[in-house]
């Protein structure tokens, strides 16, 4: 039947089974972390040289970037310059000179009011492919590339109001 002594001699025997896993898995970790710590100490030791090698690769290939992008980075500047507009009328014979016809000085006014080709084909009943041609040949006339470069020149020209 039931005898008391062998329930406490059960309950010990469990106590010293979780002692002794318990000492064996504290052995067990401190022992991986030798080895651990050995393998590290071996592979810093062996391939001291490969690892300073790297870093200072790394540091030098950081120094360089940084030093070329200060060196060589371009900073936009902004220069103004200011050009005499004429007051009164636009000049008739500069505009005869130059070959310009009167639809195409009407053309690069309103490209100067900073119209697109649809809005100026809007307001003067002309198809966009009109406004097109009209515009590339005052940009021709007046050795324009771009319709900024148009008005500028239009108005150093005395073309403009």
């Amino acid at each position: 039947m039931f005898r008391y002594g062998s329930m406490i001699d059960s309950t010990t025997g469990a106590i010293t089974m979780k002692r002794h896993v318990l000492i064996y898995g504290l052995i067990g970790g401190i022992l991986i972390t030798v080895l651990k710590w050995t393998e590290y100490r071996y592979l810093v030791i062996e391939h001291s040289i490969e690892i300073y090698g790297g870093l200072i690769a790394a540091t030098f290939a950081v120094l360089g970037i940084w030093l070329g992008v200060k060196l060589t980075g371009t900073r936009q500047r902004v220069a103004l310059k200011e050009a005499p507009v004429p007051a009164g009328e636009p000049n008739e014979s500069r505009r005869e000179d130059l070959g310009i016809t009167r639809r195409e000085l009407e053309i690069l006014e309103l490209i100067a009011q900073g119209m697109s080709n649809r809005e100026i084909a809007g307001t003067l009943y002309v198809s966009e492919n009109t406004v097109k041609t009209h515009a590339s040949r005052v940009f021709d006339k007046l050795g324009a590339k771009r319709r900024t470069q148009a008005v500028q020149l239009g108005k150093e020209f005395g073309l403009l109001r």
